[in-house]
């Protein structure tokens, strides 16, 4: 087994991770990221498809309210633009009504994606890290508290390390690494009953030559309360030149095959607006339920944003060697971008006061 040192070991490549390994470049101290997948971003996934929309798989979409996630894109020179709802939407309450287009309500609270698909920032930070920072394919098993050091343990690598911050969903932290000494009793309660955000959704995506969904009589922005796409809209690139339809479908139809999810998509969708859906260019989807470094079964059903920033993620554990971070984490926009950034600057004032 191979024996690496380093001062900060930081459990996930996504959002949290990478935007704390970003903030620590700060300080004079060796930081090492860990990564299950073969790829960065963890909950953020922008498929690119060349001369096609980027499809957004993840995490997606962003408010005015999420001021520290504007400030780092606007720090890492990324812009933002308008999501395009139009002033209706295609709506279906239920069985026994055909779907209806009703007029939206002004919002005065605007939603915005990233230029370019939210990947974006995801390699704008780890740009500017180096690659030596960032390990993938490398699954953590185990963490030991030493006197003077932890000791991290994956199937061929071992890390020594002054502090670990894991920012794995607190869930799938609990569930799939050992821990030496054992956690608090009532921070395992916590963990235990800690819903994981995205965990049972599934993202489909569509892309087309034209957006014939932004033609009079019609909408690109899809609510349905009985069929298997339940939110939809448009996602055309920034620059009104690539065009596509993003949402997500029922979760209950996780166990089909990706042949009957595309089949119910295209029913469902050509029943709105004809057989011009047929033609699309692409096709799409991640059933984050089989994202085994995402999600793991629940012992019993937990509610949606449940324990999700609760108090006692604030604290350290171990004395002060190990931190639980990631968006579940924060007090602030759990389960958004936004709650992933607040969670890593939340740590990061915290290891900056031990020093």
């Amino acid at each position: 087994m191979q024996n690496k040192h380093t001062d900060i070991l930081i459990i996930g490549a996504g959002l949290t991770g990478l935007t704390l390994a970003h903030y620590l470049k700060q300080l004079n101290l060796s930081v090492t990221i860990v990564e299950s997948r073969n790829r960065i971003g963890g909950r953020i996934y922008t498929k690119y498809n060349e001369s096609q929309a980027p499809v957004e798989l993840g995490a997606t979409w962003l408010t005015n309210e999420h001021s520290e996630l504007l400030k780092l894109l606007k720090a890492l020179k990324l812009d933002v633009f308008d999501q395009h709802y139009g002033n209706t939407a295609i709506y279906e309450p239920d069985k026994t009504n055909p779907p209806q287009l009703v007029n939206l309500p002004n919002n005065n609270h605007s939603s915005f994606r990233i230029n370019k698909g939210t990947q974006s920032i995801i390699e704008a930070i780890a740009n500017g890290l180096e690659d030596s920072q960032i390990i993938t394919n490398c699954t953590i098993k185990s963490i030991q508290k030493n006197e003077d050091s932890s000791i991290v343990k994956s199937n061929n690598l071992e890390f020594q390390c002054k502090r670990v911050i894991s920012t794995l969903p607190p869930f799938l932290f609990k569930k799939t690494i050992n821990i030496e000494p054992i956690l608090p009793i009532e921070l395992i309660d916590v963990m235990n009953k800690t819903h994981t955000w995205m965990g049972e959704s599934i993202k489909v995506g569509f892309t087309f030559k034209t957006p014939f969904w932004k033609e009079k009589r019609t909408s690109g922005t899809i609510y349905s309360n009985v069929s298997p796409l339940q939110e939809f809209y448009d996602h055309s690139s920034s620059d009104g030149t690539q065009h596509a339809l993003v949402g997500f479908m029922n979760n209950s139809f996780h166990s089909n095959s990706k042949e009957e999810r595309l089949k119910l998509a295209l029913n469902q969708l050509q029943s709105y607006y004809g057989d011009q859906v047929l033609d699309f260019l692409s096709y799409e989807e991640l059933v984050w339920k089989d994202e085994n470094y995402t999600a793991t079964e629940y012992d019993d059903y937990i509610m949606p944003q449940y324990n999700n920033g609760h108090p006692l993620y604030q604290n350290s554990y171990l004395d002060n060697t190990l931190f639980i971070a990631g968006t579940e984490t924060s007090p602030y926009a759990s389960g958004k971008m936004e709650g992933a950034i607040r969670s890593a600057q939340h740590i990061f004032k915290q290891i900056e006061n031990l020093l």
